[in-house]
């Protein structure tokens, strides 16, 4: 069960990025569930890591690789997540670089792994050095597509996006894929996500273009609240394209961060469209705050309420429980009698209490959409923020308790 179509773009090859997929049989006999991206010499990667405190292996890992070294490969396995193993995990972690380096050609710094999948089981070293021949070997610059359903868990569909625009004169082309249905509320990005371009950024504009467009994008996410122990997103530029680099005074940049800012937006939203057993995707629009944390709380608060997100699911314009999320949110001071209230365009509360013009029937005619928007305007302030939430179904309960079955 998934919101909207979900139908993937035609991926643009990105010059420079190679991919390659093959099967370990890691949970599933035959499945493929090995990713290997393999970058042009001189590539710069950047990226953004959770702050969940139990963090995988893999996440240590590609932390301390991407300082020490610019990456040429990132590694990536699904049906296990390598998290809460322990020393073991780093051992098994450290294992799956050195034999990717050795076939490829280059030090084990210069891969970064990373993992998703079921946490506290140990990582299968053997079944993936085994499968690492066959995806060196299939590397390709039109493989996207495969990678992007070869990085799936729970997810029903692949995730992806990607376009092409004409930077001074130069063809610039992003194209990325993500991948996460469940355990969302990043605290940074998603569980994965890989971005790349063959534009030529400069090393520290790069990490503030991944730190600010994840925030805005990945980091405004959540299905169910739960920060992943894996989440990681990577964003690659092999400056294979013939342009000049880009640095923070080049006159096009804000037309790159533009484009790049929309390919994380759609494989954000991508997510929470394919949210574990949801059927609504929610924008949560809070404007008229005092500060940026007060904004996220509000927004946050509702977007988490069990209650909340029962109503989507029976599309029950059930407004009091958006009164009260909003309410319980932690504002000091609060206006009650300045704020507002809307379910799309119908006003659910003004002055206090329900709006005079609110009927059942208006507030009912929004919530039987697929797309639904909760805008609350504070009225104390200029802050605005977003966030993109769904729905809680009968299939997320079920999803989850059969989980590792």
């Amino acid at each position: 069960m998934a919101v909207g179509p979900g139908t993937l773009p035609d991926f643009f090859p990105v010059a420079g990025v190679k991919l390659g997929i093959a099967s370990a049989g890691i949970k599933k006999p035959g499945r493929k569930d090995i990713v290997v991206f393999e970058l042009a010499p001189d590539s710069r990667v950047a990226g953004i890591f959770t702050r969940n405190q139990f963090c995988a292996a893999p996440v240590t890992l590609s932390r301390q690789h991407l300082a020490a070294k610019a990456p040429r490969y990132l590694l990536i396995n699904t049906g296990n997540a390598n998290a809460g193993t322990g020393e073991r995990g780093m051992t098994d972690a450290v294992a799956c670089c050195t034999a990717l380096a050795q076939q490829a050609g280059v030090s084990a710094t210069e891969v970064l792994p990373f993992s998703t999948g079921v946490i506290g089981e140990p990582l299968p070293v053997a079944k993936i050095v085994d499968a690492l021949p066959d995806a060196l070997a299939s590397t390709d610059e039109g493989r996207w597509e495969e990678a992007a359903s070869g990085i799936m868990t729970t997810d029903t569909r692949p995730k992806g996006a990607s376009c092409r625009l004409d930077l001074g004169g130069h063809t610039v082309t992003i194209s990325g894929i993500s991948k996460g249905a469940g355990m969302i509320r990043p605290n940074m990005a998603t569980m994965l996500g890989f971005i790349a371009t063959d534009a030529r950024i400069e090393p520290q504009l790069l990490q503030t273009l991944a730190y600010e467009l994840g925030e805005k994008s990945f980091n405004r996410i959540t299905i169910d609240g739960d920060t992943s122990t894996n989440d990681c997103c990577m964003l690659m530029a092999s400056g294979q394209y013939t342009g000049p680099e880009i640095t923070a005074d080049n006159p096009e940049l804000p037309e790159l961060r533009e484009a790049l800012r929309q390919v994380y937006l759609d494989l954000a939203h991508a997510i929470v469209r394919d949210g574990e057993g949801a059927t609504k995707f929610v924008t949560i629009d809070v404007s008229g705050a005092a500060t940026q944390q007060e904004a996220l709380d509000v927004a946050y608060t509702v977007a988490h309420s069990p209650l909340v997100k029962t109503a989507l699911f029976a599309s029950d314009p059930n407004w009091g429980r958006i009164l009260a999320a909003v309410g319980r949110a932690g504002v000091p001071d609060l206006d009650l009698n300045a704020l507002e209230i809307f379910l799309g365009e119908v006003c659910l509360v003004r002055n206090g209490g329900r709006a005079d013009d609110y009927s059942e029937a208006r507030g009912q005619a929004v919530m039987d959409r697929e797309d639904i928007t909760i805008a609350i305007d504070l009225k104390r302030g200029t802050v605005n923020e977003t966030v993109w939430t769904c729905d809680f179904s009968h299939d997320y309960v079920t999803i989850n308790a059969e989980y590792r079955t």
